[in-house]
């Protein structure tokens, strides 16, 4: 007798080959989930190997979701569902799943070749040899099972082995009571045009959910209920998307064309294809032939009055460093978006770090100060991005906006504004109209500044607004070239006091969660906050006196930051590198500030947050 069993949240991780589609697989079940309105939170882990061997470790692909009727801020410690396409995915992720927890195993994934492949010592089947007695396994002839449903089309073998991550979700939409109609709907979009791909795809889907249907060896099938979430629209969101329409959303209130120059790199493509697709809002994206000629065009865009933004990650900060610094000589706004990865040199290219903030401080030659803004979840990129553009076009000044690679290409419910609620961001030109941009001569003066110490912005072309520009030092207020060694020392001391000066514009720092003093504050930045905010909640709940801030500003700091340190007996500092926020903290503030750091190309989890708080408060 089938019995239906409520949960209050399940993580699934899916893991297989990265030609076994399971980053597709986890994103049509996330689609799925989020359309039920039930919270959600997910880690795609995508290998480091453009082409690593088929059936290797270093070949798996992994997509984990976590769903929930109550809101939740990580993908979770562990999971409870773990789907192996294969012994490689078998053995990355056992590690990873609950006690108990339930193993979906693709049989023909476990051959002697495959068991070779993973490593498996000789003679050794983990489907066979009742180590995995303590989970519960589900064994699935899912290749057999699939060819078997796809018996009538005449495609071949390898076409549609293709399609058995489609009769795996089939499966875990029967498992989980789902409907299956959103997942057709983008089969028929995506492969419309080509009958027999489609119509293959939708058989083995429901092939799946009919094999879940109507085998007997399950007996439960479970259900997660919608979340409590605040009233309002919500879409599903990965991290690069919602930055992408931060800037959309920054042109439009601006009134600024939108130019993206940029050079391809992992994890920061997707915004390059993103926007392209927006030609309509008289976006233009221009792929350049390599990281200099990227940011050099949009600082011609600038220059020319346009809201220009660079795409890169950190190796791409590197090649762009003398370019910034000529943004910073000649004062224009400018974005630079830095989706972080693991480094150095090429690195952990699709696994997350939070190791380049010291190369965005200090990573160019001379004193060059900017401005610097951190996304902290994928629906957060939105709002990051658009500060990011307000300081910039507001302040005439670069800025550089952080994110990584969990952001990036992690997703959660967004509740997004209407146009009505985003704040108005301001542009002025420079014009001849304006007294104040002109000398006793009527002569423009282009680094004349106000009292924010920001200089006019002039178009080219524009009469009578003439003059010079490059990466010399300029004399102040005329802006001609200067040697003088009094007036060097005056204009770095500006230069750095304009970015100064920024912390009166920005909001003053507010605690996430916790009361205002107390034993331990944890001060994060960037992609800790879910795992940051979940620990604190744990214990906060037991009564343990802490309390969490995040940064969103962290060039200049809030004017206040200092302020809500001081309230604290311990300053916690959690990130994804080897200590570089709790340095700038330090010699800022001469806090004895604590650092917690992992540097594994994964996210730091929960527990061993908790037991870190644990041991300061002790």
């Amino acid at each position: 007798m089938r019995s239906d069993q409520v949960l209050p949240e399940v993580v699934i991780k899916f893991a297989g080959d990265s030609g076994d589609g399971m980053q597709l697989t986890g994103s049509q079940f996330t689609n799925n989930t989020a359309l039920l309105g039930i919270d959600l939170a997910t880690f795609p882990d995508f290998p480091a190997e453009i082409r690593a061997p088929i059936g290797t470790v270093p070949g798996v692909s992994g997509y984990q979701l976590r769903f929930s009727s109550d809101r939740i801020f990580t993908p979770g410690d562990a999971s409870d569902v773990l789907v192996a396409m294969n012994a490689a995915a078998l053995k990355v992720n056992l590690k990873t799943l609950k006690a108990g927890g339930i193993i979906i195993a693709n049989i023909e994934g476990f051959d002697s070749k495959n068991l070779r492949l993973a490593n498996y010592p000789e003679g050794v089947n983990p489907l066979e040899d009742h180590s995995l007695d303590s989970y519960q396994l589900i064994k699935m002839d899912v290749t057999k099972m699939t060819r078997e449903a796809l018996k009538d089309f005449t495609m071949g073998m390898k076409e549609k082995d293709r399609a058995k991550n489609m009769f795996v979700l089939g499966f875990l939409y029967w498992m989980y009571n789902r409907d299956m109609e959103n997942t057709i709907q983008f089969i028929k979009e995506k492969f419309g045009k080509k009958p027999e791909i489609f119509e293959s795809n939708i058989k083995a889907l429901q092939a799946g959910y009919n094999y879940g249907d109507t085998t007997e060896t399950f007996t439960t099938r479970y259900k997660v209920e919608k979340a409590k979430m605040e009233a309002g629209t919500y879409r599903s969101i990965m991290g690069n998307q919602a930055l992408s329409y931060g800037l959309i959303a920054a042109g439009q209130k601006s009134g600024l064309p939108l130019f993206l120059g940029s050079y391809p790199i992992t994890p920061a493509s997707d915004i390059l294809h993103e926007l392209s697709k927006y030609k309509n809002f008289g976006i233009k994206t221009f792929q350049a032939e390599d990281e200099i000629a990227a940011i050099a065009s949009s600082i011609g865009a600038s220059y020319g009055g346009n809201l220009a933004v660079t795409t890169t990650s950190g190796p791409g900060m590197a090649l762009k460093a003398e370019a910034m610094g000529l943004a910073v000589m000649l004062e224009i706004p400018l974005i630079i978006i830095n989706i972080q990865r693991g480094g150095p040199s090429t690195g952990l290219p699709t696994k997350t770090e939070q190791s380049d903030l010291m190369q965005a401080y200090y990573g160019r030659n001379g004193e060059c100060p900017m401005p610097i803004v951190s996304a902290s979840t994928p629906s957060d990129c939105f709002g990051a991005a658009y500060e990011a553009v307000r300081i910039s076009l507001q302040h005439m000044t670069p800025v550089i906006l952080l994110s990584d690679g969990y952001i990036a290409n992690g997703a959660e419910p967004w509740k997004f504004p209407s146009a009505a609620e985003l704040q108005e961001i301001k542009v002025s030109y420079a014009s001849q109209n304006n007294a104040s941009d002109l000398d006793a001569n009527g002569k423009f003066q282009p680094y004349k500044r106000d009292e924010r110490l920001v200089r006019p912005w002039a178009i080219p072309g524009t009469p009578g607004l003439e003059h010079r520009v490059g990466g010399l030092e300029k004399q102040d207020v005329t802006g001609n070239i200067s040697y003088d060694t009094e007036n060097h020392q005056h204009m770095v001391k500006t230069r750095q006091k304009k970015v100064d000066l920024i912390a009166e514009h920005i909001p003053e720092q507010k605690l996430d969660s916790g009361a205002e003093k107390g034993k331990v504050l944890v001060l994060g930045w960037g992609s800790t906050y879910g795992t940051i905010k979940s620990a604190c909640k744990e214990l906060q709940d037991k009564g343990v006196e802490v309390s969490h801030a995040h940064l969103r500003y962290i060039r200049p700091f809030p004017k206040n930051l200092g302020d809500i340190i001081k309230n604290f007996d311990h300053v916690l500092i959690p990130e994804i590198n080897n200590g570089q926020l709790v340095k700038i903290i330090r010699d800022v503030y001469f806090v004895d500030a604590k650092a917690y750091n992992k540097i594994m190309g994964i996210p730091i989890t929960k527990a061993e947050l908790v037991d870190e708080i644990n041991k300061l408060i002790a």
